[in-house]
């Protein structure tokens, strides 16, 4: 039973005065009714007095340096708890900081609430010009899945559960909860207060697929010469994965992982096809997908990527959100439902007489997979001077395949991208990076996330510009005595630090930063561990000694300035190199 905070006035001597229960505690029953036990989020008018209470209490609240950081924390631990992650934010400006966060959570299907404190409605509707004053709510209802507002304080409880309800039911995602500052001081009768509390039962219940889908899907699958099952980071946070993998398994069609749906089945298993994924998007003619988009991560199901000049594909899709099913190409059999009751209804329709892909298609794969390790493995076995990305990676495998537990957050442009392909995951749901809107800043709010959500080691493998993002909250990582390992590939700038200024100015060309920055010396500020390394050898004692140790560290791996690429992979998106094609 959670406990019950209250206040109590003195009670009058000549007639009792009743128990009464304020705004502020109203709203911490409500959380901890429904198992919210962490805020992320920055203290300052008018939610400092709330943060402390809940800290009072015993609920954990975790303080960032920016609320944007705040926010994806709060955005991560949706994805890892499956519950909605929470951050508090102050009014107008700490609002803004926190709505980067809740947008890209909506997009990536996260389960967050971004709670603000807001100035009086009746000051804000006539633009009075009060402290902060901004009407938050018209501004968030855009950018996330539902918004509302809370005035008086009997509504308390059905506004936290309508924001549970919407942040995790159907295709997950963020939700704004407007608080005036006014509504944490209106008091209610302790009965009436608690009674109004409301438990959210089956926030997010089972969608079954109709029998006709799954039939149509089936057939699809079995008459396929080339099929393939593509995993997105919907398959993941679904949970179903002793079903996903059975359905691999018991099929025999090979899979491909988009980047947080590594692990769901071991990077190692034979039937993953990561390894040839050009080929396989090519020539597959039947695909399955499963928790992932169509979108331009995917080439939107089209073009070259697809091997489209070879004739159309068959699609066969699974999505909780009837909307999504055709938004690029043309979906043959939709599976409209829970990503759960949807795979274990294709392994129930699955016969004894099912027969595996042929030879022809798994052996394809296998013999261009072990080409391409081979290609690697040279690659990867090098240890030049200054580090390449691919030497300083296959250091950062090695520790992964050493510590599987491990959470992994991965951001940056080279390194994101070398990273997706080189360290392998064994397990679901300890991959983080810059999904769907591949932003950039979402480093260490993601560690934060990953070590307080799941108490595991965290290890975040950071560009060294996207570092720059969120840096500060080393600090952070250090108040908190989080197990954090961040390991900063330094190449001096923003894809490599080579760029000349062409004006003959003094300035820096705007890619490049101060030449061989000291970033370990941030986290030795603060009282953690700061090693600097310039060999393979010194990064492998510093990551193990990091992880041995459990103490927020900070490896600044200096990398050769001119091995990085523009844009990573997605150098056609640059404007400026399509012109000259």
């Amino acid at each position: 039973m959670p406990s019950i905070l209250e206040i109590k006035p003195e009670t009058d001597a000549v007639s009792e005065t009743p128990v009464l229960i304020d705004g502020f505690h109203l709203f911490l029953n409500a959380l901890k009714l429904n198992d919210i036990d962490t805020i992320f989020g920055l203290p300052g008018i008018p939610i400092t007095d709330l943060l402390r209470m809940a800290q009072a209490e015993g609920m954990r609240v975790i303080s960032f340096r920016h609320e944007q950081h705040a926010g994806n924390a709060a955005a991560a631990a949706g994805f890892l708890s499956a519950k909605p992650g929470i951050c508090m934010t102050v009014s107008a400006p700490g609002f803004l900081n926190g709505l980067t966060a809740l947008a890209n959570a909506t997009t990536n299907c996260f389960p967050m609430i971004l709670i603000s404190g807001s100035s009086e409605r009746e000051i804000v509707d006539l633009q009075q010009g009060d402290y902060e004053e901004m009407d938050q709510l018209a501004i968030a209802k855009p950018l996330c899945k539902a918004a509302f507002r809370v005035l008086r304080a009997q509504d308390i409880g059905v506004g936290i559960a309508r924001a549970i309800r919407a942040a995790v039911s159907g295709r997950p995602g963020g939700v704004y909860l407007d608080l005036p500052a006014k509504l944490f001081s209106q008091t209610l009768p302790l009965d009436a207060g608690l009674n109004s509390l409301i438990k959210v039962v089956d926030p997010a219940p089972s969608q079954l697929p109709g029998p006709d889908s799954v039939a149509r899907a089936l057939n699809l699958l079995k008459n396929a010469k080339r099929p393939l099952i593509l995993l997105g980071k919907g398959a993941a946070y679904a949970r179903a994965d002793a079903d996903i993998r059975a359905l691999v398994e018991k099929t025999g069609i090979p899979y491909l992982p988009m980047s947080m749906a590594k692990g769901l089945l071991p990077d190692t298993h034979e039937l993953s096809a990561a390894a040839t994924r050009s080929f396989v998007l090519q020539e597959a003619d039947v695909v399955l997908v499963i928790g992932a988009r169509l979108n331009w991560l995917l080439s939107h199901g089209k073009g070259k990527t697809w091997g489209q000049e070879k004739g159309p594909k068959k699609f066969i899709q699974i999505d909780i959100a009837p909307t999504e099913i055709d938004s690029n190409v043309a979906i043959d059999a939709p599976l409209v439902g829970d990503i759960g009751s949807c795979v274990s209804a294709l392994l129930t329709g699955i016969g004894g007489d099912w027969a595996k892909p042929s030879a022809d298609w798994t052996g394809a794969i296998a013999e261009r997979k072990a080409k391409n390790f081979g290609k690697m493995a040279a690659t990867l076995a090098a240890r030049p001077t200054p580090m390449s990305f691919q030497s300083a990676l296959s250091v950062v495998k090695e520790i992964v395949k050493d510590n599987p537990e491990a959470i992994v957050v991965s951001e940056g442009a080279n390194t994101l991208d070398f990273a997706r392909s080189i360290v392998d995951m064994y397990l679901p749901r300890k991959r983080l990076d810059v999904g769907t809107w591949g932003i950039m800043g979402i480093g260490m709010g993601f560690a934060v996330a990953g070590a307080v959500v799941t108490g595991q080691q965290v290890i975040a493998i950071e560009g060294d510009s996207a570092f720059g993002f969120s840096g500060m909250e080393v600090e952070t990582l250090c108040r908190y005595h989080l197990p954090v390992c961040i390991v900063v590939f330094n190449n001096n700038g923003i894809y490599k630090g080579t760029d000349q200024n062409t004006s003959g100015g003094n300035d820096l060309a705007p890619t490049v930063f101060v030449k061989n920055a000291r970033y370990e010396m941030m986290m030795q500020a603060f009282g953690g561990v700061g090693v600097y390394v310039t060999t393979t050898d010194e990064l492998h004692t510093a990551m193990v000694e990091a992880i041995a140790s459990g103490k927020p560290t900070l490896i600044n791996a200096a990398i050769d300035e001119t091995a990085g690429t523009e844009s990573g992979r997605i150098t056609n998106l640059n404007p400026a190199k399509a012109l000259k094609k």
